[in-house]
């Protein structure tokens, strides 16, 4: 036989046990770390490697002289290398763990944030920071739906109140009216205007209802045209004047700079318009002023309206827009709340003409700011 071919077969030979025996220590190992079989697995190659070159020395018929130096090298190499597969094995068993650590406490907001191992791989230290991530994403999601219960809870409370309120008072006039109770013409009169009140009233509610459901299921049927934020602001302060007007409320308006042209659909953004303007007024007391201020900015139209009912704790400002938020009963004593709707559905109209509106406290009282994109020629 040649010795290439005598060669060859030894190479072969040396490395077929060495893929056994590498199969056969994983195969035992099963079951323990992935670091430890790293660790295990670079061991056996360093060990198959070492053997098979002392193989191919003896093979080639070196002096015992030669064999020793050969020796005490490949001693020296396969410690440096087992060594290093150790550290190896170690690090990616304690990235792993860390892996594992941070997955189990994935979503739990009380586990304390844990760090990636320095020394970690940088595939393992990076599926960390993503594994982190997501923890976060999905804490905040879990935030934000908890919100959303809590709101749909409120909501239902105060909707199932708002309803009772007027059922019962047309409840009871019906009965007054069928059993005879009142039958001068003066009191049946007086009970039809109270009836036909309580119906409208259940009326708007559902209205409300409607449009808040098409605003957040994002269905609105917009007609758009080239409306003036003047007319706007003028149309929604003489649609609110009489409530301010009954309460003791002044409404004073302001337009700063010619008014800006919008593309939108009317009725929505004056229907926005008129919640607002209806909010403060509700939380602003007799004698009080309501301020509304519009023009254009470099972000485009503006329309804020100051109110003068003390303010909003700065806890609640954030939920101000939420559905069937009612803010602090102490804001204004003895005001009508309502259902709690009005603002989430102005902020409903707002959004889905591409605009923002926000809260903050000022002097006193509050200022909603309502900005909308102005008339560029392309559709809304």
């Amino acid at each position: 036989m040649s010795e290439t071919a005598e060669l060859t077969l030894l190479a072969g030979a040396t490395a077929a046990a060495a893929a056994v025996t590498g199969a056969l220590v994983l195969r035992a190992l099963r079951k323990l770390s992935l670091g430890v079989q790293v660790a295990a697995v670079a061991v056996t190659a360093v060990v198959a490697i070492g053997v098979g070159v002392w193989a191919g020395a003896r093979a080639m018929f070196l002096s015992e002289h030669d064999l020793w130096a050969l020796g005490v090298i490949l001693a020296a190499a396969g410690t440096v290398g087992v060594a290093s597969a150790l550290v190896l094995g170690r690090r990616i068993g304690k990235a792993s763990d860390a892996l594992v650590a941070m997955a189990r406490q994935i979503g739990d907001r009380d586990a304390a944030a844990r760090r990636p191992d320095p020394a970690a791989p940088p595939e393992l230290a990076i599926l960390h920071e993503e594994l982190e991530r997501t923890s976060k994403r999905l804490d905040e999601a879990r935030a934000r739906e908890q919100a959303l219960d809590r709101s749909r809870r409120e909501l239902v409370a105060w909707v199932s109140h708002d309803l009772r309120t007027p059922l019962a008072g047309i409840r009871a006039i019906v009965e007054a009216l069928e059993d005879g109770v009142v039958d001068d013409p003066e009191s049946v009169t007086r009970y039809y205007t109270v009836l036909r009140r309580e119906a409208d009233r259940l009326s708007e509610l559902v209205d409300d209802l409607f449009e808040l459901s098409r605003a957040q299921a994002g269905v609105l049927e917009r007609e758009l045209e080239i409306v003036s934020l003047g007319d706007l602001v003028s149309d929604a302060l003489a649609g609110a004047s009489p409530i301010a007007a009954a309460k003791g409320v002044r409404l004073e308006g302001h337009l700063d700079g010619p008014a800006p042209q919008l593309e939108v659909s009317a009725t929505e953004v004056l229907r926005a318009l008129r919640n607002i303007l209806e909010n403060a007024i509700r939380h602003t007391p007799s004698d009080g002023t309501i301020v509304v201020e519009a023009g254009g900015d470099g972000a485009g139209a503006y329309v804020s309206v100051l109110d003068s009912g003390g303010g909003i704790p700065e806890r609640e400002l954030h939920r101000v827009f939420d559905v069937g938020f009612r803010g602090d009963p102490a804001r204004t004593p003895g005001s009508d709340a309502g259902a709690g709707l009005g603002l989430a559905i102005a902020r409903g109209f707002v959004e889905a003409h591409r605009g923002d509106i926000s809260v903050r406290n000022e002097n006193g009282g509050c200022r909603f700011t309502v900005h909308l994109p102005v008339t560029t020629g392309e559709p809304v």
